[in-house]
């Protein structure tokens, strides 16, 4: 199976459009925001052209099979059987955590966050009005692990925990002691924990663990999902909840409620429906190309010499690059990597101080565009060097 860049041009995306504005520029390779420059599956591509046949496309019920789809995906992928009601119907993941942040907490509660981590986390609890509880991942022998101590003390202080599985940027896949821990210490502090595992199905050599199946936090969880990373469907705005446990999903569903967004998307609700259905052999090989895209990038950066380690990426299509061997400050990189190597990746910094010096890649494309972000990378650093840097 082929996985060619296709040309998004004439189609309003995000990673190319807004390129100017986020860069200054558009003449670069943008290698940025968490979507694919991959095709969606035959299978979506198909059911979406079928929908659009029909010429009506007014207010959209969830059907049966949009329940049934998602229990079967979630038995078939992380062996975890669960019930139609737990499945709460989502407009996205961001607008929902901050549903979650307002259901579950008051103004001014502490939020426990890991970073380095995906913006929004951050930006919805200071939204809100709470107080962000930062509990820094700590990076050694090129991976991140957790700090369990200072996970607990700041548990001490938190109504809440937004955990991110597989995290983002670092691209760990936790594993169950890990897990197991993090719950033992949320329940001993009654934190509830939310948890955002859009990625898990972005997982290599290990096994992406749901939340919810540890048994002892199903009271006290809520987890949510999309299809949207994983076929490249994030323009489509649907996702989902799953919450086992009663109370809380009445808790969830009466703020989710009073934002007015309670409609479903005929076209997402397809998406999801065809690609859960019939989309697995498709995600395994995208696996394969997304590791072999993973490996060229490392095997890039050895080969020609450059002083950017690669943060071992368990999950996710994000590298996350460690530059801070090429002896620049963070604003001299980001304007390196901007203005010299003409190429558009994430500042390392917008996840957190502790993002300094390190860089977020996109590796969701062809093999051809890689080997372009590379040759460009490799041309900047032998080239002259640009004021800041060492």
């Amino acid at each position: 199976m082929m996985f060619d860049s296709i040309d998004r041009s004439g189609t309003y995306t995000t990673k190319y459009e807004d390129a100017v504005k986020k860069f200054g520029t558009a003449d670069l390779l943008p290698l940025w925001v968490a979507d694919m420059d991959l095709a969606s599956p035959a299978c979506v591509q198909e059911a979406l052209v079928k929908r659009a046949q029909h010429p009506l496309y007014g207010y959209t019920v969830y059907p049966e099979r949009y329940y049934d789809a998602i229990k079967t995906w979630y038995a078939k992928a992380y062996g975890w059987k669960i019930a139609k009601e737990w499945i709460v119907p989502c407009y996205g993941v961001v607008p929902s955590i901050n549903f979650a942040i307002e259901a579950f907490t008051e103004r001014g509660d502490g939020i426990l966050v890991q970073t380095p981590l995906y913006p929004p986390f951050v930006a919805s609890v200071k939204h809100r009005k709470r107080k962000v509880l930062e509990n820094t991942l700590v990076y050694q022998e090129g991976r991140y692990v957790i700090d369990f101590s200072d996970f607990e003390t700041k548990a001490q202080e938190a109504e809440l925990f937004l955990l991110c599985s597989p995290h983002n940027p670092t691209g760990r896949a936790w594993n169950v002691a890990e897990l197991d821990r993090i719950i033992d210490i949320c329940v001993q502090n009654n934190v509830m924990i939310v948890s955002d595992e859009i990625h898990g199905d972005m997982v290599y050599r290990k096994q992406h663990h749901a939340l919810g199946t540890f048994d002892k936090i199903r009271k006290h969880c809520v987890i949510f999902n999309a299809p949207s990373k994983t076929f490249n469907v994030a323009g489509l705005n649907t996702s989902f909840a799953i919450i086992p446990d009663a109370r809380v999903r009445r808790a969830y569903r009466l703020e989710q409620d009073r934002s007015g967004i309670t409609n479903g998307n005929p076209f997402g609700i397809e998406a999801l429906m065809s690609a859960y259905e019939s989309g697995e052999t498709w995600l395994k090989a995208l696996k394969v190309h997304l590791q072999e895209n993973i490996d060229f990038v490392k095997g890039c950066l050895q080969e020609y010499q450059l002083p950017i380690i690669p943060v071992e990426t368990e999950a996710t299509f994000l590298m996350w690059l460690d530059c801070r061997a090429m002896g620049m400050s963070h604003e001299v990189l980001v304007q390196f990597f901007i203005q010299k190597a003409k190429l558009g990746l994430n500042d390392g910094k917008s996840f957190g101080e502790c993002g300094s010096g390190f860089m977020r890649l996109n590796i969701a494309t062809s093999k051809e565009t890689l080997h372009e972000a590379m040759h460009r990378l490799e041309k900047a650093y032998r080239g002259p060097p640009i004021i800041g840097e060492s």
